[in-house]
């Protein structure tokens, strides 16, 4: 293979640590898995002490057979391998565990659950919850923090460290692991053993690690300690396409690892084999407004190709109207389905999209779970409201929204399957102020009797007090408010259209029965149009590719608030961009659900990169 200057001078590389900031389509494996040939055909070092480490097993698996390929081995002593598959290897052989030791995902869920449902929380996004503490939990092992140091971002800080410590306690009583502590228990083990350490250490002598702007603090410091004392660490990733700080990744850790390791060489594969010339140019204009990064400008010998289409809807409907024309022209070009993404910044705004392509028989595939809206708890709760509003008496539809907004009504007074107010009357009986409030309720459900469902919502919303209702879930759960208005303004706009509650019900069965024969097609279909978030494009190249929202609240997303926060979510968008091969299509809308949008800021910095000295 016929190697470039910087990817040569990365080959070639023998001792000693090396960073390679390799920019998106830069041929980075071929470097990895040639510099791993070279160290064993040219410098005589024995396979057994390489170790190269990627993210997945999907990842090391593919890495492993590029090798095989390029070396003409059937097998091979070298080690490849995930972060958590290598600690499990030290501490199988530290420890004696085995896979019976590692908590499934649905052992670790049970754990949360049962804690959580001991609490005193009011939850209702039980699933988003549990995977918040989950997050949170991950985030204070990897960094090392200290429990009461920790401030939760998803529910009273008390609360958190309650189910904190009896999620521990559990699992060390079943003698469970998580794979975060995977981690902690083997740098624990390195800390305490240094007589275990130099054995390791003695074993891997030459180290790669792949997306290594991926790594959390944790993994690098085990990292260093495995590597000492020859330090051969070939470092390769980069800083810009650095997505994933929810998990502890930050582009800090890279940008500092030339000064832990004084006189380190660094290599930059400017040269992008994947896009046309002028997503190399945009996208280079955009990721330079960023501060906390390597300065590098990345250049392609393609043709220049296509101008980006940046265009801008009135709203959703027409953009998806546009969506669909542009992929049934790509089709009549000639371009496979699955040459083409549909991307967005999260999968919740993908809704309409689906359903258009659903309505047009266009097969497509996605990346990420494909959500109901209609399962969501917001969802439900607006349907409890409006089965009781047509006269049924589910003392479950009750339970579900009898105290939202509070009424201040007891469980206990629900004692019967089928609950007529006559009961409820009955058993306040003599407490006026409690018999006003059921009196209220009643004459609520009889107002929303015959009301369209978007009418009905409105009613709940502003009427009934369930806006106000969710202001106090939010501030208690610690989220912001906003994202509950926008996810029920969705379910409210999609029961437009529709006369009755029955109507709007019929819709819902049928919805979710198509989406149930999606995912069977799914598993099925090869050639599919790809719809994913940005965060799970990367690593994945497409000759179209359409990026639907650019607008001020999505893409930079509405959370993001500090600079780097904002930064990142500039690093998500260039990873979006530069998947395109060819073609790029960048898609906003003016107004969503009554309001106005602005375009992302995003879309002016691409045009021109900040002069030094000049950003923001």
């Amino acid at each position: 293979m016929k190697f470039n200057k910087e990817q040569n001078e990365a080959v070639v590389h023998r001792d000693g640590p090396l960073l390679v900031l390799a920019g998106p389509g830069s041929g980075k494996t071929a470097v990895i898995t040639h510099r791993t040939q070279k160290l064993i055909q040219e410098y005589q070092v024995a396979p057994s002490s390489i170790l190269v480490v990627t993210f997945t097993k999907a990842a090391a698996r593919q890495m492993r057979e590029r090798f095989l390929r390029l070396t003409g081995e059937k097998n091979t002593a070298v080690t490849f391998g995930t972060f958590h598959g290598i600690f499990y290897g030290i501490l199988r052989h530290a420890y004696g565990i085995t896979s019976k030791n590692i908590a499934s995902e649905e052992e670790k869920y049970g754990i949360l659950r049962e804690l959580l449902q001991k609490t005193s929380m009011d939850v209702d996004d039980e699933n988003d919850l549990l995977e918040a503490l989950n997050r949170e939990i991950s985030t204070v092992k990897n960094g090392r923090i200290p429990l009461t140091h920790f401030y939760s971002a998803c529910c009273p800080d008390e609360e958190f460290r309650r189910i904190y410590e009896g999620y521990e306690k559990r699992l060390h009583s079943r003698r469970l692991l998580d794979f975060d502590d995977l981690m902690v228990y083997c740098y624990n083990l390195f800390q305490k053993h240094p007589e275990i350490l130099q054995a390791w250490q003695k074993k891997f002598r030459y180290i790669l690690i792949d997306e290594f702007q991926d790594v959390n603090q944790l993994q690098y410091d085990i990292i260093r300690l495995l590597a000492l004392p020859e330090n051969n660490l070939f470092l390769v990733g980069d800083d810009d396409q650095s997505i994933y700080r929810f998990r502890g990744a930050k582009p800090e850790i890279m940008l500092h690892v030339p000064r832990d390791y004084p006189g380190m060489k660094q290599v930059v594969l400017k040269q992008n084999y994947r896009c046309s010339g002028e997503v190399v140019e945009k996208s280079q204009n955009l990721i330079r407004w960023n501060d906390t990064r390597f300065e590098k400008q990345l250049r392609t010998e393609n043709p220049q190709g296509k101008p980006l289409e940046i265009r801008s809807f009135e709203n959703e409907t027409e953009e998806t109207g546009w969506l669909i024309r542009q992929i049934r022209k790509d089709l009549e070009e000639g371009c496979d389905f699955r040459e083409i993404a549909v991307l967005f910044r999260t999968n919740v705004g993908c809704r309409m999209t689906v359903e258009k392509l659903m309505e047009y028989n266009i097969p497509f595939t996605m990346r990420d779970v494909l959500p109901n809206l209609y399962e969501h708890w917001l969802a439900k709760n607006m349907v409890s409201y409006m089965r009781l509003a047509m006269g049924g008496r589910s003392r479950k539809d009750f339970l579900a929204i009898m105290n939202r907004p509070n009424r201040y009504l007891s469980r206990e007074a629900f004692y019967e399957q089928e609950m007529p107010f006559e009961i409820l009357y009955q058993f306040y009986e003599g407490k006026e102020w409690m018999c006003d409030r059921i009196e209220k309720f009643e004459h609520d459900l009889k107002m929303m009797k015959n009301m369209t469902p978007y009418g009905a919502i409105n009613y709940i919303r502003h009427g009934i007090g369930y806006d106000e209702y969710l202001k106090e879930y939010a501030d208690y759960r610690r989220i912001k408010v906003e994202e509950l208005y926008e996810i029920l303004q969705e379910i409210q706009e999609s029961s437009k259209g529709y006369n009755t509650y029955q109507e709007w019900f019929d819709y819902m069965m049928e919805y979710k029965e198509k989406l149930q024969e999606q995912a069977e097609k799914i598993r099925s279909q090869q050639d599919a149009i790809t719809i994913s978030t940005l965060h799970s494009v990367k690593g994945l190249e497409y000759d179209r590719v359409y990026i639907l929202d650019v607008n001020e609240g999505s893409i930079p997303y509405h959370k993001a608030v500090l600079d780097p926060e904002i930064e990142e979510e500039r690093r998500m968008f260039y990873v979006g961009m530069t998947r395109a091969r060819k073609e790029l299509h960048l898609y906003s809308v003016e107004e969503r659900f009554g309001k106005k949008l602005a375009p992302s800021r995003f879309l002016v910095e691409l045009e021109e990169a900040p002069r030094r000295g000049k950003k923001k």
